[in-house]
């Protein structure tokens, strides 16, 4: 990234356009004013990208990587509870379908690509083990007490978890994912900061950072972006669902459209880091946004149910949850040397495969 001070001009006029494209959902229109809006949110969601780089190159690892991650994250809540507003107790899977969806995207395709991609450029590529393997270990304890462990508890039926169960769930959820952050921003930064060829800490491996006077504008058009793709991606939903049921598909597979929209900048930010030989980056990019995605997103649902007195359905299938704790166990061999190669990212990315297919045709 280069020390400009002018952005590009599509990135200025992307989340302009889509905010114009939300006025004809005020109109009514519909039919193939549907395919512009989708254009309209895959730019603007490319425009965050870019402004969530500009910032995050200013504020540096590990702020930067923990900045688009909670950016990121504010899009998947704010979709979820306005999707669970407008659908009542019948959307009382989204939540967990989504979440789910989000883990399995980041553990095996998100991370899977970025192996593959580093691998088949630079061979081998290394990275900093005491930071994944902390993000893991958090990641690994959130997954399975919110989407595993409601199946097994006897005051509700699973998968369902009783008022006080959801409640305290969610004060653990966000008790982890608070003490993540404090050791990855302050304790122990240095784990997720990448190394030297001596050793040492490389607090700044990249370019020239942009001025503050761009950076503060990519963080006001940041803002401006993720909200033309929360809106943009509720008036998707409807003609999404529509189209999902009139196709005979499964109602997981609206989680997963949801959950790969909202991290897609995420993962293309992560990829161009794998591919400029920042694996570090990538690995915080990758399971910061799996941390932020779950230990955020179900607190937020579960004071929502707990509100309005709606069933928040969180346990997995037993078919699912095979697949969580293979992903699970893939990272930790993956993680465990701290170098990665192309070999990695093709079994992650045959796991995700198997994910994607087995939803499909369960």
């Amino acid at each position: 990234m280069t020390n400009a001070s002018k952005l590009p001009l599509w990135t200025i006029a992307a989340p302009i356009v889509g905010w114009l494209l939300l006025g004809g959902t005020l109109l009514g229109w519909g039919g193939p004013y549907v395919a512009l809006l989708a254009v309209g949110l895959v730019g603007s969601v490319l425009a965050a990208v870019h402004h969530a780089e500009v910032v995050a190159h200013k504020v540096g690892e590990p702020y930067g990587t923990l900045v688009l991650a909670i950016a990121v994250t504010v899009i998947e809540v704010a979709l979820i509870v306005s999707l669970m507003l407008a659908g009542g107790p019948a959307a009382a899977t989204l939540a967990r379908d989504t979440v789910f969806a989000a883990v399995m995207i980041i553990l095996t395709g998100m991370v899977g690509i970025c192996m593959l991609v580093g691998g088949l450029k630079h061979g081998e590529q290394r990275f900093r083990l005491d930071g994944a393997s902390g993000a893991l270990v958090t990641l690994a304890a959130i997954a399975i007490l919110t989407m595993v462990l409601p199946n097994y508890t006897e005051t509700t039926p699973g998968p369902y978890y009783s008022a006080s169960q959801l409640g305290f769930i969610a004060l653990v959820t966000l008790v982890l994912y608070g003490t993540f952050v404090l050791v990855q921003t302050v304790r122990h930064r240095d784990y997720f900061l990448p190394r030297k060829a001596d050793g040492s800490v490389d607090e700044e491996e990249h370019a020239d950072p942009p001025t503050t006077k761009a950076a503060w504008l990519s963080f006001v058009l940041l803002l401006v972006c993720l909200g033309a793709v929360v809106l943009l991606a509720k008036s998707l939903a409807g003609p999404m669902e529509v189209a999902l049921t009139k196709a005979g598909a499964p109602q997981a597979l609206l989680g997963i459209i949801i959950a790969a929209v909202v991290l897609l900048p995420e993962g293309l930010a992560a990829a161009r880091a794998a591919h400029a030989n920042r694996l570090q980056n990538s690995l915080n990019l990758a399971l910061g946004s799996a941390l932020a995605s779950i230990g955020l997103t179900i607190p937020t649902v579960a004071v929502l149910s707990l509100s309005s007195g709606w069933t928040l359905a969180l346990g997995l299938d037993s078919k699912a949850t095979v697949l969580l704790l293979l992903s699970l166990f893939l990272a930790t061999i993956s993680f465990s040397t701290g170098r990665t190669t192309i070999l990695q990212g093709v079994v992650h990315l045959v796991l995700f495969a198997v994910y994607l297919f087995t939803t499909v045709v369960p």
